[in-house]
């Protein structure tokens, strides 16, 4: 599995408070300084300019890649040495990037989700990339929706190092076994095929199978894919960097997921943990929110996948990870500035995707023939490909941790029984209170 599902689930509680951050200076600091200090005195003043780059890259098998290509760029970028780091997971590591640039002792690159953009920008802590990229010869060639969790109040802020979005997985035996030919394409008949697929046999109002699973807690996780959802209703929550949980198509979204329980045919995963595809391998469920990083591609069980559900539109949510710059000196950000250069080209992506899984973020690399060579043996990398041009960023703004948290805890709390109506008002008031004091 990748590093995404496990990571961005506790990403909210990680950044609830920037006060609760900063306490960890005390803690933290002294383990940065001395992080960069052994950095410095492992690398000699030969005129190399060094830096330094903190990701959270897992499994290991996908670090290896990275740092195999990390490798390539300093073989061919004689005037400059990329020290890629391990840093912890990202929702380990969040804490140390935080106290390293109150401490000014940055890593020179960071690698981390988008919705980080609108903290680091009122840090001050990364450079805007506007010229550079006004100028970037390959600019064109990224996939341009990409450009969503780029770009914050009119200016480039990172460029991502992989995509992905995601869909619904399915046991195509249960649905053979249910009669069903064809997936569903709208939210009535995703209703009606998870009805179908949903067996009581002894009618004691617990299932043995269950049309599908929806991920229960109030962490990014279930804020990630209740998404989808929402874009497909017409809606959104933010107006003009001011969060707006609480109207029609939000309660629409959540009262689909609530008719799902209502009907009995959805079954809700463990508190927090709904990226774990158990039921889905054992065929306790039939359907699964997920993404292309899936366990389920590795297992040995029959799958196959489709878009997400459309309501008044197609949509899902992009999930990536992007290259950030901080803010050090001019020479060493220009040197940085090339390693991204690098991450977006055609030579980098193709490595990268191809020994991930991670969908390219380079259009021509998605439609090279090494790519689609490989992408033919993975059918369900078609769908996901397919699904880019209408798949959408979550906000980066400022703020977007504590909005996320409210609108888990809506979510969560709908899951459980109470009214979208209600969950999303008391989330919105909360959110009220936030902004007003922010």
């Amino acid at each position: 599995m990748s590093i995404f599902p496990p990571a961005i689930r506790t990403f909210c509680r990680q950044v609830t408070n920037f006060k609760w951050q900063i306490s960890l200076i005390g803690i933290c600091l002294t383990l940065c300084l001395f992080l960069y200090g052994c950095q410095s005195q492992t690398k000699k003043d030969n005129g190399v300019i060094h830096l330094t780059l903190w990701q959270g890259i897992n499994p290991p098998v996908n670090r290896d890649v990275f740092n195999k290509l990390v490798d390539k760029f300093n073989q061919t970028h004689p005037d400059i040495y990329v020290e890629s780091i391990f840093a912890g997971t990202l929702d380990q590591q969040l804490p140390k990037v935080l106290t390293a640039v109150v401490g000014n002792v940055p890593p020179d690159i960071l690698f981390f989700y988008p919705q980080i953009t609108g903290q680091m920008v009122e840090l001050d802590a990364i450079l805007p990339l506007d010229d550079w990229w006004k100028n970037l010869s390959i600019k064109s060639e990224i996939i341009p929706n990409l450009l969503e969790e780029m770009e914050l109040n009119g200016h480039i802020w990172s460029v991502p190092l992989y995509t992905s979005n995601i869909g619904i997985f399915y046991r195509p035996k249960l649905f053979k076994t249910a009669g069903i030919t064809q997936p569903p394409k709208t939210w009535s008949e995703l209703r009606q095929v998870a009805k179908k697929l949903t067996i009581d046999s002894n009618d004691d109002n617990r299932p043995e199978q269950y049309g599908m699973v929806l991920p229960l807690g109030k962490g990014e996780w279930t804020v990630f894919c209740w998404f989808p959802f929402l874009w497909s209703a017409g809606g959104e929550i933010v107006s003009n960097n001011q969060p707006n949980l609480n109207n029609p198509e939000a309660i629409a979204a959540l009262q689909f997921w609530q008719d799902l329980l209502d009907d009995g045919s959805a079954k809700l995963s463990a508190p927090e943990r709904g990226y774990e595809e158990d039921d889905f391998i054992a065929g306790r469920v039939a359907m699964q929110i997920t993404g292309p990083w899936t366990y389920i591609t590795k297992s040995d069980v029959d799958y196959g996948v489709f878009p997400i559900p459309a309501n008044l539109e197609k949509a899902t949510a992009i999930g990536g990870g992007n290259m950030y710059v901080m803010k050090t000196k001019p020479v060493r950000e220009k040197a940085a500035l090339k390693f991204l250069e690098y991450v977006l080209s055609p030579e980098f992506q193709t490595e990268w995707s191809i020994g991930t899984g991670f969908l390219p973020v380079n259009i021509k690399v998605a439609e090279s023939k090494a790519y689609q060579e490989f992408a033919s043996k993975k059918p369900e990398l078609q769908v996901f490909l397919e699904q880019m041009p209408v798949a959408r960023a979550r906000p980066i703004i400022a703020g977007y941790s504590r909005l996320s948290d409210s609108l888990g805890r809506a979510i969560e709390a709908t899951l459980l029984g109470e009214s979208p109506q209600k969950a999303l008002k008391t989330a919105q008031e909360r959110l009220n209170l936030i902004w007003k004091n922010k």
